[in-house]
Formats: C-alpha cells, sequence, structure tokens
C-alpha cells in the first residue's frame, strides 16, 4: 500500500467515526429525506412529456419542518429538482434512470440530451424508458455510466431502467458526477473498513471508498453499508445538494455576497462588483450553511454573507454563510467636522485621522435615535461602523456613545430588573437602550398609577428620560401583566381585590376566564374563596384591555382537616365539634352556605344531614377560621397503595394530601379484566379506592384505578355493547353511558369501531369509565432513523407518516416483542399504534406470504392460491374491503389478477391487506 494510501484509508476511518452528515440508520448518502427530479413515471412517458420546475414549497407532500426541506428549497430553486403534478413522493425507490437524469442536472448537461442518438445508441435487451433514453446515452458518452459494467449479460436480465438504484451503484454514479473516478480507480483495492465489507461488489468499492474520503458518507448505524440496499428518492436528492461542495459547475440563478440592506421586502447584495436587489416573499426560504433547520429572516443581518437564489429579482432561497456582520468598530473622541466636505475628524495621542461620509451613513445617539452630523460636540464619545468588504471602509454609522440625555421617546419594553431598577427599551429604531429609575419616577397606564412589577416586557410605551434616568414610563398599549391581591368579591363579571397597600382593585373579567388552583384538575369559579378577612391569595392575569383572564390562587387561608371525629352537634347553634388525628379539638359553625356531601355524592342540606353528625362519626372538613365551608361524610379513601403487609394483614394507602392510611385488608377486590383477586394481586404504586361500610368501620371492597389497550372481539351497536379481548377471555362493556372518543378526545359513535381495532379503556375495578379508540396506521415502512428513534410508514393512501418513537418503542413480530428500531427493515409492512398511556409507539410486523395466485371468490370476498402441498388447507383468505393490490407504483384491480401470477400477501388480523403482483 502507498503512503497516499495509507493516508486514505486511515483519513476513511476516521471519517467514519466523525463525519455526521447522515442521520444514524437512514440512508447513506442522505438521511430520511429531499426532492429529486423525475422527469416521467416510471411505466415510461413519452419523450415530449411536459416538464415544469417546481416552485419553492410547491410539493404538496413535502411538509413544513420536514427535515430535507433545506435542500428541496435549494435544489428547487437552482432548477435542479421538479416535481410530478405537485408532488414528490420521497420515500419512492430511486430508478437507475431516474438517478441518471438527477445527475446530468447536478453536472449541468442535462441540455446536451438529443434524441436523435437514441436510435443506435443502446443495444438490444438494454431496456429503458422513452423518456429517458437521450440522457442515458448522454450519461454513458460523458462516462457518467460504464457500458463494461452497464452492458453486461447479467445486467441486462431484468429491464435496466426501471430497475430500483442500489447504495453501491449510486455511489459510483454520484462519484463519476463529481468526476473523481480516477479517485476511485486509485482506492479501488482498499477495504472499506465496514463490517459487510465482503458483500460489496468489487468494482463499487473504490467509489464507496473515494465518498468516504470526500466526507460525504460514514454508513449505517452498526458500522454497514448495506450495498444492495434501496435508495429513496429523498435520499438522492439530499446528496446531490451537499455534493454541490464538491462540484465545479455553476448553478442557474445563484449569486453569493454581503447583504448590504434589508428594507420594504427587499435584499441588496453586493457581489464584488456590483449589487443585486432581491424581492422577499413568504415563499422565500431562509436557511444557514451550517444547519438544516429553517431560519427566519430576522436571522439574517445586515452586512452578512449569503448565497440567494432567485430568477428575475425574487429571492427563492436564501442561505446564511458567514453570520459575523464583515464590518469593523472604531471608538474615538469627536474632534471636528467639515459639512460642505462630507469630513469629520476623531482625536488621539498621534494626531487627527479623518473619516468620509456620504448621504448613506447614519448618525443616531446613544439610544440609536438619528441626529444630524451637526448635533455632534466635541469630545463626546462615538463609535463608528465601517465595512470591510469593499476594499473603501465606507462609514456606515456614526453612534454617540457618552454624554447626558435628556429626551422622550417611543418605543416597546424589552425587559426590567427590578433589584437593579433598570430598564431595556427598544426604541423606535430599534435600537436597545437601558436606563435607571429613581423613587420619583412615574408609571402609568389610562391615567392610573402602576408598581415598576406590572410592568411586563413586550408592552408599548412613551418614556421620558432626564439627565440620563427615568423621569417616567407610560404604558400606550399595554401586553398581559399581572396583579396580586386578597379577593374580596367576586360576580359574574368583576373581581374586587385588596391590593398589598391597603387599597381596593377592581378589574373586569374577560369573555373567558381560566381558573387554576392547585390540587383542582378542573377547578371553576365556585371554588375561589372571596372573603374580607381569609380570601384567597390571587394572580391576576390582565390582557390589554386590562380584562381578567386568569385567576391563580397563590395562597389561601382555608384550613383543611381529613379523617376528624364528630365529638358533638348543637342542633340549636349548629355549631360542630371534631377533634383532629391529634386529637385536638376544632370547633365550626354551619350555616346555610355550607357544602354537604354524602356518601353517594349528593349534596343534602343542613337538616338533612344534622342526624348523621353522631360520636365518632368520620368526616373531612374545609373552613376559613370558624366558619365551615364544606362538609364530607366519609364514605371512601382514595390513593395510591404503597405497601401490604401480609403478617399484620394490613395495608397502606398513601392519599393525595400526603396522609397515609393504614387499613385492614379488604374482603373483596376489583380489577378490570381480572377475576378472584386478593390484595396480595395489587402492585405498589397502584391508584386505588377503598369504599368504607354505612358505619365507616369496616371496608366493603377496594377497586383498582386501571387503564388498559384492548382489541375489540366484536361490536354491536344496536345493543350498545362492544367486547373486548383480554387474558381471561371476552369482557362484555355496555356503552351507553360511558364517553367515546376517538385519541383526539372528538366524540364518535360506537358503530365507528369494528373487530380488531384497538381502544383504550381506563376502569375503576370492574367498571369501565371511557371507551377511547386508537388510531392505527398501516403500510410499509419507508425510513428508520434508530439515533433519533423514528421510522416513517407510507399508508395505503399514499401519505408518508412519520412517527417519533423516542426510546420507548415495542416491534412485535410473530408474538416475539423487541425493543429497538433496528430490528425493523426497509419495505417491511406494519401496523403503528401508541400504547395506552401514549408513552410508547407499538409496531407490529405483519405477517407475509408469497404465493400463486389461483383464483378470486367474488361471492365470498376472497382469493385462492396455489397449494404449497396436497395437504395444503392454507389457500384460501379474505380480502379486506380496501385492500390495496399493486404492481410497483400502478393500483390494480382483484379482477386482473392471472392465474400463476406470483403474489406477496400482506395479512392484519388474517384478514389480506395488501397483494404485491411480482
Amino acid at each position: 500500500m502507498s503512503g497516499n494510501n495509507k493516508h486514505n484509508n486511515n483519513s476513511r476511518e476516521y471519517t467514519k467515526k466523525t463525519i455526521s452528515f447522515l442521520l444514524a440508520g437512514a440512508m447513506v448518502f442522505g438521511g430520511a429525506g429531499a426532492v429529486f427530479a423525475d422527469g416521467a413515471s416510471a411505466a415510461g412517458a413519452s419523450a415530449t412529456a411536459s416538464m415544469t420546475v417546481s416552485k419553492t414549497g410547491a410539493f404538496s407532500d413535502v411538509s413544513s419542518g420536514f427535515w430535507a426541506e433545506k435542500h428541496i428549497y435549494k435544489l428547487a430553486a437552482q432548477g435542479i429538482i421538479v416535481g410530478n403534478n405537485g408532488k414528490f413522493r420521497p420515500g419512492d425507490p430511486v430508478t437507475q434512470q431516474e438517478a441518471v437524469l438527477m445527475a446530468l442536472r447536478f453536472m449541468k448537461l442535462e441540455n446536451k440530451a438529443s434524441a436523435n442518438s437514441v436510435a443506435t445508441a443502446l443495444p438490444t435487451g438494454f431496456d429503458v424508458s422513452n423518456y429517458y433514453k437521450p440522457y442515458v446515452v448522454l450519461a454513458f458518452q460523458q462516462n457518467v455510466l460504464d457500458k463494461a459494467t452497464e452492458m453486461t449479460a447479467d445486467n441486462l436480465k431484468t429491464s435496466w431502467g426501471t430497475r430500483k438504484a442500489t447504495r453501491e451503484w449510486i455511489a459510483e454514479l454520484l462519484i463519476r458526477a463529481l468526476g473523481k473516478t480516477s479517485d476511485a480507480l486509485s482506492v479501488a483495492n482498499e477495504p472499506s473498513g465496514f463490517a459487510d465489507d465482503a458483500k460489496i461488489s468489487s468494482d463499487k468499492r473504490g467509489y464507496i471508498n473515494t465518498a468516504i474520503d470526500l466526507g460525504l458518507t460514514n454508513g449505517l448505524k452498526g458500522n454497514i453499508f448495506n450495498p444492495q440496499g434501496e435508495v429513496t428518492r429523498a435520499q438522492l436528492a439530499t446528496f446531490f445538494s451537499r455534493a454541490e461542495a464538491q462540484s465545479a459547475a455553476v448553478y442557474d440563478n445563484t449569486a453569493s455576497g454581503i447583504v448590504t440592506e434589508l428594507k420594504d421586502g427587499k435584499m441588496t447584495v453586493y457581489s464584488g462588483a456590483a449589487s443585486a436587489v432581491y424581492s422577499l416573499s413568504s415563499g422565500t426560504a431562509y436557511f444557514t450553511s451550517a444547519a438544516d433547520t429553517a431560519i427566519s429572516l430576522n436571522d439574517i443581518q445586515p452586512y452578512t454573507k449569503v448565497t440567494v437564489i432567485g430568477k428575475n429579482g425574487a429571492a427563492s432561497y436564501v442561505e446564511l454563510t458567514d453570520a459575523k456582520p464583515q464590518v469593523e468598530t472604531i471608538q474615538g473622541t469627536f474632534a471636528r467636522l467639515s459639512p460642505s466636505a462630507n469630513k469629520f475628524w476623531l482625536k488621539n495621542a498621534d494626531g487627527y485621522p479623518e473619516y468620509a461620509f456620504d448621504n448613506a451613513t447614519s448618525f443616531v445617539d446613544a439610544g440609536g435615535s438619528a441626529i444630524t452630523a451637526s448635533s455632534i460636540s466635541e469630545d463626546s464619545i462615538v463609535s463608528i461602523t465601517r465595512e470591510t468588504f469593499t476594499g473603501q471602509n465606507k462609514v456606515l454609522k456614526v453612534q454617540v456613545t457618552s454624554g447626558v440625555v435628556n429626551k422622550t421617546a417611543s418605543g416597546t419594553l424589552k425587559s426590567i430588573d427590578l433589584t437593579a431598577k433598570t430598564i431595556t427599551f427598544t426604541n423606535a429604531s430599534g435600537t436597545e437602550e437601558t436606563f435607571k429609575w429613581t423613587d420619583s419616577a412615574l408609571f402609568s397606564y389610562q391615567k392610573a398609577i402602576l408598581q415598576p412589577s406590572e410592568l411586563k416586557a413586550g408592552t408599548a410605551v412613551n418614556y421620558t428620560i432626564k439627565n440620563s434616568l427615568i423621569a417616567s414610563v407610560e404604558v400606550t398599549q399595554s401586553v398581559e401583566r399581572t396583579v396580586q391581591g386578597m379577593l374580596t368579591e367576586l360576580t359574574d363579571s368583576s373581581v374586587v381585590y385588596k391590593k398589598a397597600d391597603g387599597t381596593r382593585g377592581v378589574q373586569l373579567l374577560a369573555a373567558s376566564t381560566a381558573i387554576v388552583i392547585q390540587g383542582y384538575a378542573k377547578p371553576a369559579a365556585a371554588n375561589l374563596i372571596a372573603d374580607a378577612t381569609y380570601g384567597d391569595t390571587v394572580e391576576l392575569t390582565l390582557n390589554g384591555s386590562d380584562q381578567v383572564t386568569k385567576i391563580t390562587v397563590v395562597n389561601r387561608r382555608l384550613e383543611q382537616l381529613f379523617g376528624t371525629s364528630v365529638v358533638s352537634f348543637n342542633f340549636k347553634t349548629n355549631l360542630l365539634t371534631v377533634t383532629d388525628s391529634g386529637n385536638q379539638a376544632h370547633v365550626y359553625q354551619l350555616d346555610a352556605n355550607t357544602k354537604f356531601i354524602n356518601a353517594n355524592g349528593n349534596l343534602p342540606t343542613l337538616s338533612s344531614i344534622a342526624s348523621m353528625l353522631t360520636e365518632n362519626r368520620k368526616v373531612n372538613v374545609s373552613a376559613l377560621g370558624q366558619r365551615m365551608l364544606s362538609l364530607e361524610i366519609v364514605s371512601k379513601y382514595e390513593g395510591t397503595l404503597t405497601s401490604v403487609n401480609t403478617a399484620t394483614k394490613m395495608f397502606v394507602l398513601k392519599t393525595a394530601d400526603g396522609r397515609s392510611l393504614n387499613l385492614p385488608y379488604p374482603p373483596m377486590v376489583e380489577m378490570f379484566g381480572r377475576t378472584g383477586l386478593s390484595i396480595t394481586d395489587v402492585s405498589a404504586g397502584s391508584v386505588v379506592t377503598a369504599f368504607l361500610s354505612t358505619s365507616q368501620d369496616v371496608l366493603t371492597s377496594l377497586k383498582v384505578k386501571t387503564s388498559q389497550q384492548l382489541q375489540l372481539a366484536y361490536v354491536d351497536a344496536a345493543n350498545n355493547k362492544l367486547g373486548v379481548k383480554t387474558s381471561g377471555g371476552n369482557i362484555d362493556i355496555y356503552t351507553l353511558s360511558l364517553p367515546l372518543t376517538d385519541e383526539a378526545g372528538q366524540t364518535i359513535k360506537l358503530s365507528d369501531l369494528k373487530a380488531g381495532d384497538y381502544v383504550n379503556v381506563p376502569a375503576l375495578g370492574n367498571s369501565p369509565l371511557s371507551i377511547q379508540s386508537v388510531k392505527l396506521t398501516s403500510g410499509q415502512v419507508t425510513a428508520i432513523d434508530a439515533a433519533a428513534g423514528s421510522l416513517s410508514v407510507k399508508d395505503y393512501s399514499g401519505a408518508v407518516q412519520t412517527f417519533g418513537a423516542g426510546g420507548n418503542v415495542k416491534i412485535v413480530r410473530d408474538s416475539a416483542a423487541s425493543g429497538t428500531l433496528g430490528s425493523l427493515s426497509l419495505s417491511e409492512r406494519v401496523e403503528v399504534r401508541k400504547d395506552a398511556d401514549g408513552t410508547t409507539t407499538i409496531v407490529s410486523v405483519l405477517p407475509v406470504q408469497s404465493r400463486s395466485f389461483s383464483s378470486y371468490d367474488a361471492a365470498a370476498g376472497r382469493i385462492v392460491v396455489k397449494r404449497d402441498t396436497v395437504d395444503d388447507e392454507n389457500y384460501r383468505f379474505t380480502l379486506s374491503p380496501n385492500v390495496y393490490i399493486h404492481q410497483g407504483d400502478t393500483t390494480l384491480s382483484v379482477q386482473s389478477l392471472k392465474e400463476n401470477d406470483k403474489i406477496t400477501l400482506y395479512f392484519n388480523n388474517n384478514i389480506v391487506v395488501e397483494i404485491v403482483k411480482q
């Protein structure tokens, strides 16, 4: 091995370990997607088929935020990629003839293709669709394709053009397109270093090695290359986009330079000799050269370096290549100005350096507000900004940085520091300036005095500065702000509260006001405590119209005692005496406003519940001082089972309020889908409800709260009943009184469900609480990104959906389960769903069989296949009503299948959901 080869091989090993152009687990040349040009369908469009370059963002099947949208925008703007009827189909595999056309566009050679050269250039048996023939001929002429390799007898046994491009074949095509064939030949005998190096064809190894040496690939997870794996359209396009850095081609409508102005929806770019002005629109895409995620126009600042792709003065794609402004800053002391000569001088220890300015030079004060050059006084400290990209070092801005400030201005309050007593404003020119306030400063809104703490970032203000200190801040257009106080009154339209300084505050309620109380799942206004002495301390969120949009309880003086024992109740005075768990006595006054809750959850009156307040009766109480707000007769304990003591026959239940209750074994334990349980069958951490007898002296039952995902055995909509499959057999559920929803929480009908579907069933004991349908997505795996924990599936409608599994995934195959996405393969058919709590993605691999078609039984809705053996009884299969039958991208009818056709069948619940004709 030569020294150079040794260097390349070492670099290759380093590159494989360090370069991260590609998402782990995705195709070696791209990741998970990008757009690429296909002149016509693989079925063989004519050479006269019309094609138009798709506008940026015009691919309906490439959504905003798609990981490869940068490459899509870029290549579409350059005219390298085009669409087909507004779609791209990024997950579809690439054919060899499609890849050739993409390579020629990448090389700027597409226009050299001639239909006249086709007749004798391709030999008999070299099958290419008519549309692509001129391009394939040109590819041979330009040595993008090698005749000795492509026209071998073995290579012509199947259609060359429509054959799916493999990863190693694409490696050769792209290295040849870059003009790096000689580099590939020089390392053809080098080992690639991949674990599956033996599977790489010997004539492709050099091209793969060169791709590594150029920093274009580092293979797949597990240090493999998978040379025979299919390449998706998206993956190939992404690679060409990234490979432009290695190409000498000059792409159309592309210019690089310095942004000199961003104004009125236009960007001016200086390219070294002249400036070009580009109009910007909502369709303009913005990215950086360092990342694939989109940025906004606000991320591009004047005097930064960009590449712009646009046509007729309209920018389609803007890429920020260097975010550092190409300017320099000079600090100095202002000496003198000559307005007639457009010059000024600074002074320093070495003399008086001279600076020229013109009409484009801006002069501003410390806050960024425009001033005249003549207003700058001698000895002012100034900061000069000069450009560094034209060679002329033009002065762009002169800003006074020191001096006493006295002014009134408008702007936006950016931030406030209550400790340092400073406010940062963004003035009308967009410049930030910070000033300090004193205790004499005045803050107001609509003539109402505000505290500094009530000011919020984003508020529009007028502010007055005197002697460089804040004299006043007037809020002119408020954003959301907050105030605090004790709630004293609450009506349907207003809130009355006592401020910290003791004054009274009144605010109107907005049309919709949110209530937030810690410990309340769905708090309402009735749960708020308004009282002149014991009212809740609340934070009121006010909108720009000063209406209350949210009331948050931050503190309350409410006293809550659980499990107290009644000592006595005086029917004349309505005084209730109880003792708490520490045997301390408490006396409360009951009245007509006291809320009562009995064992059935009903709300009885004081007179009807008084007879139940007998000695030792267990009650939960809520009170303000001595005034009883609510009283509940204890009938159950809700909480989490923390431990079980088999020796003492006791268990510990921890309630939501933090109490730990020691309770005796219950006589009955209920859990949905199981029978014959005892307390020892309930695992620690389970949410349970322990029910008490009427006398409160014993437990009657313990019901476990569960949430299970179950498959439907049947649906009986006529009788409002369905059956779910459990390990103990089918269970009937009557749904008339149960909420039925989909995963989004929208109400559904029972008839919307069918046998085989999955549902989430939360239940308390044996009683279901609701039924929620589970969204199922079935289709073909088109992309797997094990590193990011995601996979993409093209469903049977043709739509590609991406699922983020994160670290929680369960792959089910033939009743065996795996926890890694790596156990999946591209092109497998799967059914994807989320588990009951939505944290785990369950991917069920659909069973598959390869058979020979025999006949179709329309009456029974099933097909018959040839028997594998005389004893084979598994040859009749029921078809799904929406079975997808196809050959490649062409949809077929079941009637079009002929006897002895080779077909692949995919099953879901023993029903055929897809048939692929070979």
